[in-house]
This record gives structure tokens, C-alpha cells and sequence, in this order.
């Protein structure tokens, strides 16, 4: 626990704008804090765990934190950030979201630690019974259209030739609402999130302050961006889930561990707990001998931790090892058939049938089927790597070629052949 939470995420480089008189009233009392989340898919991707650790910092200062998950606005879409508009999702689908995020908030928040406990809301609660008349009395009659369109969000969307839907110019309003019935009902004055929703949060602060005459405080994290110019948070296009059937461990765990060294000195201030001294240890520790790549493995293994579970970072290091490091065969066994498909998917996959496997007389007729499928360009190939060493099979060497092969199957249907150091291929059975 430190006393003030705003040095702790400046330090971190975790804060972008902050309204005048915040930290002091961090300072001043226990104060609630929230974070919006939209609630468009069922799983949390890494981009949301900026905000999110917003809100750790938060409770581990004292603070309480508040998760706000979007089940009405959801169904609007923020156009933050956004070049069109995007598609409404029905309450059913909302519903589920709502709950596969809550399972994974409960990984990072206490929610049962007394005063300061971490509390989750929906939105949905309080615009289901709002009528679109009382709205726009007690709402919009405070926000003038002129600071409406001042928004850069606003203003993006009007240059852009698809324009903005009234539903999509109204958002910001919604949102404001939303940290008003915050501020009314949860005593809540912090609302904080990422930069793009500065405009945002300030309608809400105005919002309170036209209605009740009241002060509130905001906070915004920088967007994360990587420092070769690429998307933070996609792997090959695709986002990295914190849900294992999305992203496996094995591959959010490579994700971290393949950062750059300029990347890991900001990931792992932004998302870790570790306090200052240990990684400014680690950092030093790095730069001596940056091969080793200490702040990598420290980065990936502290967070795939926190979001799977120290079984699931055991099994990514072997699958790691397999391919990038010294592995063993039991190491193959080990793995489950997603992950094993998972860390050999980019190397080649070879069929052969079940006869083949079990009619070969030696290796070399078992190799020798493959060289169809360009394992080895020839017999003679497969023979001359055997003879010298240069061939294993499920990370044992071959070194008798003219034993009957026998191989235990991984996962009942697939055996690793590798060809000199670095060359692998899967193959798999059939029939």
C-alpha cells in the first residue's frame, strides 16, 4: 500500500491527464474511483488492462474501485477513437459478455476486503426504467450542443464521410450520466480510463457540476503504443485474450516474452505489481546483459501468472523450450493438444497414414515415406542426417537406424521429427 496512488502511476507512466486537485483529494480521504468497460465481447483483451490497472493502484492505496460494465451503453457503442460506427449488440449477448468479464475483473480486484472492497455495476440498471423525455430534461437541458461538438471525438466523426449517428453524438451524455448516478448514489468522484475518453469523463464532471454544484476528478492513462509503431495488444492482427480458449496461455505467454527491451521497460511498470526498486534492479540487471533477456521473461511470467495460473506458465515455459531452448521428451508429453498444436503451428505439418507407421521395418522406412512430403529431399538424405546424428524424434536422437521404430504418440496421433538444430516438422497420423 503507498499513500499517494497519482506519484505511483506517474512514476509508472501510466498518467496522461489529470484534473487540477485530484492527487490532493487521494490524498485527503478514502475515495471512490470507477472505470467504464464495454462489454462487446465475452472476454477482456490486453488493451483493457490498462484501465484496469488504474483501478489496482487505486484499491492498493486505500481507495475503493468502482467496474463499471457498459450493459446500456453497450448496446450504443462509444465512438471514441472510432471511423464508423459500430454494431449494437441485444441484451442476451450483453448478459453473457457481462458475466465471462466479471470472472476475469475478479483476478486483479479484491472484492471482499471490507470499506475499500471493489464493487461491479451495470449501467444497464440504471437507464432501463429511464425514459428518453426524463433524460433529456434532467440531463441534456445541462450539456450545451456547443460543448457537445467541441469533443474531439465529435469533431473526428464529422469530417469522416460516414458521419455520426444521433445515437452515437448522444454517448457522451450517457456517459456522463453515468458517473452523475455514480456520484448520487455510490458517493463516487474519480472517474479515470484512457486518454481517448478524456472528453468524455469531462462531460460527466460538468454534467455534475451544472446539476448539483458539485466538484469531481479525472484521470486518464496514455494509449499504449509499441515502439516499433505497431498495435499494443494484437498478435498477428488478432487481439490477445485474457480468456485461454481465445489466446492459450502459451501464446500470451510468448506474446510479453517477445517484446523488445524498449517495450518490456514500459510493459513491465505498466502492468506489474512489482515495486519500484525491483524493477529498476531488474533494469540495470538488463542492460548488463541484455541477451538473457531478464526484463522479458519477469514481464511475461508475472502477468501470465496473474491471468491464467502458475500450472498454465510451467506448461508455456516447456512449450517455450521446445522449439527456443533444451526440452525433453517428457516435456512433449506433458503438453495438452491445444498447446501442442498451438507452439508447432507455424512449422510444417506432414500426414502419413497409420500403416505406414506401423509396416516400417527401421527408420529409414519410416523416413522415407516422408520424404514425399519433402522432410528429406531423399532416401539417401534421411540417411546420411540419421548416420550422423542429426535426426530425433519426439526430442530423443536417433541413433540405431535400423531398429524397428517405436514411437509414443503425442496426444495418440502426432510424433516431433527434427532435422539437424532448428528444422521441425509434426507429422500426423491418419486412418
Amino acid at each position: 500500500m503507498y499513500s499517494s496512488p497519482v506519484e505511483e502511476l506517474k512514476w509508472r507512466g501510466m498518467v496522461h491527464d489529470i484534473m487540477p486537485g485530484t492527487a490532493e483529494q487521494l490524498s485527503k480521504e478514502m475515495t471512490s474511483g470507477y472505470v467504464g468497460f464495454d462489454p462487446t465481447a465475452d472476454s477482456l483483451h490486453i488493451g483493457n488492462l490498462v484501465p484496469l490497472m488504474l483501478l489496482v493502484h487505486l484499491q492498493q492505496a486505500g481507495h475503493k474501485p468502482i467496474v463499471l460494465v457498459g450493459g446500456a451503453t453497450g448496446m450504443v457503442g462509444d465512438p471514441s477513437g472510432k471511423t464508423s460506427e459500430r454494431p449494437m449488440l441485444d441484451e442476451a449477448v450483453l448478459r453473457h459478455n457481462l458475466q465471462a468479464q466479471k470472472t476475469q475483473l475478479e483476478k486483479f480486484l479484491d472484492f471482499d476486503c471490507g470499506e475499500n472492497a471493489a464493487e461491479i455495476v451495470n449501467n444497464y440498471d440504471w437507464f432501463k426504467n429511464l425514459g428518453f423525455l426524463n433524460f433529456i430534461r434532467d440531463v441534456g437541458k445541462h450539456i450545451t450542443i456547443n460543448y457537445m461538438l467541441s469533443k474531439e471525438s465529435v469533431k473526428t466523426r464529422k469530417e469522416n464521410e460516414s458521419g455520426m449517428s444521433f445515437t452515437e453524438f448522444t454517448y457522451q451524455l450517457v456517459q456522463g450520466y453515468d458517473f452523475l448516478h455514480l456520484y448520487q448514489n455510490k458517493n463516487c468522484k474519480l472517474q479515470m480510463g484512457g486518454s481517448d475518453q478524456w472528453g468524455n469523463i469531462l462531460t460527466g464532471t460538468e454534467l455534475i457540476r451544472r446539476k448539483v454544484q458539485r466538484e469531481t476528478f479525472a484521470l486518464t492513462a496514455p494509449l499504449i503504443k509499441k515502439a516499433d509503431g505497431s498495435k499494443f495488444g494484437k498478435s498477428e492482427g488478432d487481439n490477445v485474450w485474457l480468456d485461454k480458449e481465445k489466446t492459450s496461455p502459451y501464446k500470451f505467454y510468448q506474446y510479453w516474452l517477445n517484446t523488445s527491451d524498449e517495450d518490456a521497460a514500459k510493459f513491465i511498470r505498466i502492468f506489474t505489481l512489482l515495486p519500484r526498486q525491483e524493477i529498476e534492479a531488474l533494469e540495470k540487471e538488463h542492460a548488463e546483459a541484455p541477451h538473457l533477456r531478464l526484463l522479458q521473461k519477469s514481464l511475461a511470467e508475472d502477468i501470465t501468472v496473474r491471468i491464467h495460473t502458475e500450472e498454465d506458465l510451467k506448461i508455456a515455459i516447456k512449450a517455450s523450450n521446445i522449439l527456443f531452448g533444451k526440452s525433453t521428451t517428457e516435456d512433449l508429453v506433458t503438453l495438452d493438444k491445444a498447446t501442442l498444436l498451438c507452439v508447432f503451428e507455424g512449422i510444417p505439418h506432414v500426414s502419413i497414414t497409420k500403416n505406414a507407421l506401423n509396416t516400417a521395418e527401421n527408420f529409414i522406412d519410416l523416413l522415407s515415406v516422408t520424404t514425399r512430403f519433402e522432410v528429406f529431399k531423399s532416401k539417401g538424405e534421411a540417411r546420411r542426417m540419421l548416420k550422423g546424428g542429426g535426426v530425433s524424434i519426439n526430442k530423443v536422437k536417433i541413433d540405431d537406424m535400423n531398429v524397428k521404430p517405436r514411437i509414443s504418440l503425442l496426444q495418440g496421433k502426432y510424433f516431433l521429427i527434427q532435422k539437424g538444430k532448428k528444422e521441425y516438422y509434426l507429422i500426423n497420423i491418419t486412418g
